[in-house]
């Protein structure tokens, strides 16, 4: 088996070698370092076991549980024999690009994009594949891991649709059991898709519901609730969990002091700043980025 290209650099994970997605068994013994990373990725339990720690807590790990984790999201794993677990690694900005579609199916949005940040889950989402599933994703990553031999310009349709069929699995899982699922029967609602968009993309932006409603052509108490069934949080709340995010990402790769850093994503009061990205990550900004720093570049 070759090496995979993924290395943990002062507990930080990069994916060494350029590529959109990754799958890959890890096997670990004892213990595996608390680290971050600015990639999507869904570990898989297929073998030994294990827990994972997390803000969230200790986890005891059992073969089909699988673990979601937005970029940003620190964990590692601990008492571990034999822990096989089947990596999947993908960059943000396939998720913005090519995977961006997902925000409009209800179960792969709340996948990717709404269920992470929902019920307090600080960027985390874990699932239960029952045995045919857990066999039909090994199919699905296996192949993502062998087009990691092929040349990628040739190949990215295989790529994105063997990580779509993956995906697909994973986020049936995530929903069969929960009680803030968003309404599986039609595609999500246009104006809350606009409405993530509109956020994301202007975060810096000192947003208003008001403000947010207007853009849309709605009035605010039918935006709050047509965006909260579809996604398990109010507009304001799920800005506040995407300028974390934003935040930790600028933290890990520049060297832009923590005050600008707080402006840039939309929060110029320090104090407030400060209290919502401890409430994110359950570390400071300066804990966060004195613990993960790393000046190289990730996907």
């Amino acid at each position: 088996m070759s090496e995979p290209p993924v290395d943990l650099i002062k507990g930080q994970v990069y994916i060494t070698d350029g590529s959109v997605a990754y799958a890959g068994h890890h096997i670990h013994e004892r213990s595996h370092p608390i680290h971050t990373h600015s990639f999507m990725e869904v570990a898989v339990v297929t073998g030994g076991q294990g827990v994972h720690r997390s803000l969230t807590g200790r986890k005891k790990l059992e073969v089909g549980d699988a673990i979601l984790l937005r970029p940003g999201v620190w964990h590692g794993y601990e008492d571990c024999l034999d822990l096989d677990l089947h990596n999947c690694c993908f960059s943000n900005d396939l998720l913005q690009r090519e995977l961006a579609w997902t925000r409009e199916d209800p179960l792969l949005g709340y996948l990717l994009w709404t269920g992470p940040h929902s019920m307090q889950r600080r960027g985390m989402l874990t699932a239960r594949l029952d045995a045919q599933a857990l066999k039909e994703c090994a199919i699905h990553l296996d192949a993502l891991g062998r087009l990691r031999k092929e040349p990628a310009g040739e190949h990215r349709g295989d790529i994105i649709g063997r990580l779509s069929l993956f995906l697909s699995h994973v986020a049936r899982a995530a929903v069969a059991d929960l009680g803030d699922v968003p309404d599986r029967n039609g595609p999500t609602h246009p104006a809350v898709v606009e409405a993530m968009r509109l956020l994301e993309s202007r975060l810096a932006h000192n947003w208003t519901l008001n403000e947010l409603a207007d853009e849309l052509h709605l009035a605010p108490r039918y935006l709050i609730r047509v965006f909260k069934a579809a996604t398990g949080l109010p507009p304001m709340a799920y800005l506040a969990q995407h300028r974390a995010e934003r935040a930790a990402t600028l933290l890990l790769h520049t060297d832009q002091p923590i005050t600008q850093i707080g402006q840039s994503v939309g929060w110029a009061d320090q104090n407030y700043f400060a209290r919502r990205f401890k409430a994110h990550y359950g570390l400071t900004a300066t804990t966060y980025r004195q613990r993960f720093t790393h000046r190289k570049v990730l996907l």
